[in-house]
């Protein structure tokens, strides 16, 4: 798609989707553009980076931006970072997806909504609402959070179950300036396979691992390389001591085996071609401890 072919009255805009953590942002943005390029984790957190999803319709395209929970707690130079993240991706933002998950509601939620500009257009999308047994409570308890904000629509969705979401990108594009495209129509995100490879990896590692691990444990990609459809990936896992070393690796290297197995799995069918992929687990003690760095090993 280029401006000569371009329909008239295309829409195009950046979204922010924003929430406390774990109500389904990554979940959400992976659905709505079809395509898995913001990882997934029960463990809070997960995300630390601004991820941008891309999806392009006849007349429109979507530029989701999934951001990190906005932290509450430990002001440490992490999440100082991750918060500056959030505020800034809404200050640009063309329209914003509040994320709130249905029946719950606390003080975490009431500090992202004190964050929401006036004048942005922001919808308010009640995710997980599949789980809640009486449908008739929704109402009110989607009024009680309306009275907080002026939200332009309000949508309760499941993003797990991809329920209502066409509904939401109806709201989403009513809303979206006039613009002509800023990606081309096949792609999905604005981040490179290297980014993404060590995306997968961290989820995979924090799904396996558990709670144990401390967030701050990251993944440095040390080299990937391509030579037609096959990609090498030569991925560090970074943790802060050797008690977290042994936890990664596991019995008998079965854990980080299966960290391995399941990574390349996931990159395999994202790139569309085979992986061959080596993880080390290292010990980076004090990388985390100031914003330097924090930039030196990606965050923004």
């Amino acid at each position: 798609m280029n401006a000569t072919t371009t329909p008239e009255n295309f829409r195009c805009g950046y979204i922010a989707i924003v929430g406390r953590p774990n109500v389904g942002k990554s979940t959400l943005m992976n659905v709505l553009i079809g395509a898995k390029v913001s990882i997934t984790s029960r463990k809070a957190q997960t995300t630390r980076h601004r991820i941008t999803g891309i999806q392009t319709v006849d007349d429109a395209q979507f530029i989701y931006v999934d951001t990190p929970g906005f932290q509450t707690r430990h002001a440490n130079a992490l999440n100082k970072t991750l918060n500056k993240t959030v505020t800034n991706t809404l200050i640009s933002a063309d329209v914003i997806l509040y994320l709130i998950e249905a029946g719950t509601f606390g003080p975490a939620d009431q500090q992202v909504i004190d964050l929401l500009p006036t004048d942005v257009p922001c919808i308010l999308v009640i995710n997980k609402s599949d789980r809640v047994k009486d449908k008739a409570a929704l109402m009110p308890f989607a009024q009680q959070i309306a009275a907080k904000h002026d939200f332009a629509a309000i949508v309760p969705v499941s993003a797990k179950l991809k329920f209502q979401l066409d509904g939401l990108q109806n709201e989403i594009k009513r809303l979206l300036p006039e613009n002509a495209p800023v990606f081309g129509p096949d792609d999905i995100t604005d981040r490179s396979e290297k980014f993404l490879a060590s995306e997968i990896v961290r989820e995979k590692l924090f799904r396996l691992v558990g709670d144990e691990l401390p967030y701050t444990s990251t993944v440095l990609i040390e080299k990937f390389e391509q030579e037609g459809d096959l990609r090498r990936v030569f991925a560090a896992i970074l943790v802060e001591r050797d008690t977290h070393k042994s936890m990664v690796i596991g019995n008998k290297g079965a854990r980080l085996k299966e960290v391995s197995t399941q990574s390349r799995l996931d990159m395999e069918k994202l790139f569309g071609g085979p992986v061959y992929l080596e993880i080390w687990v290292k010990v980076k003690s004090g990388w985390a401890d100031n914003e330097a760095g924090l930039r030196a090993y990606g965050y923004e």
